[in-house]
């Protein structure tokens, strides 16, 4: 019997984040640019997913704690555990994410795979810059992970991060 997919959406200080789960867990939260319609009855874990998202807006969570069932490949899978272990307010590099991983020769499969995380903000590929502290590449848009990292403390306000390298 296959489970119940359910949707909702949440309007962020970023725009809409769609999210789609079962009883079991999150699947993925994406950002979209207009509200999905949604599911009225939602599992625990679909209305803690916009609970935690709104007090990580607000400044009141630094980690998630939700049970998470993404679609993806083994390696993909081991790349979005790493993402997690990278600390609120910090950043790691694709080579770094590699390194811990797979090894440095991976770093173009890591970047793909941070590129295909289907859980945003929650698993933070945001969190992940270039070599030479760089913002490159995020699905959501170069501007939604540079506003993220600001809202982490990564940068200051008056600081201007090459966007390309």
């Amino acid at each position: 019997m296959e489970a119940t997919v359910y949707t909702t959406s949440y309007h962020s200080p970023l725009g809409w984040i769609r999210i789609t789960g079962t009883s079991q867990g999150i699947i993925s939260v994406l950002f979209t640019e207009a509200e999905a319609p949604g599911t009225t009855e939602l599992p625990a874990c679909m209305q803690g997913c916009v609970n935690q998202l709104v007090q990580y807006f607000n400044g009141e969570r630094q980690q998630f704690d939700l049970p998470l069932a993404p679609a993806g490949t083994a390696f993909q899978q081991q790349v979005w555990q790493h993402l997690q272990t990278i600390p609120y307010g910090k950043t790691a590099s694709y080579l770094q994410v590699a390194r811990a991983t797979s090894g440095e020769k991976a770093i173009r499969a890591v970047g793909a795979a941070n590129g295909k995380n289907p859980l945003c903000i929650v698993v933070p590929c945001h969190r992940v810059i270039g070599s030479d502290g760089s913002l490159t590449g995020y699905a959501g848009g170069l501007w939604r992970k540079e506003w993220l990292l600001r809202h982490e403390g990564v940068l200051k306000p008056e600081q201007q991060l090459a966007l390309f390298g």
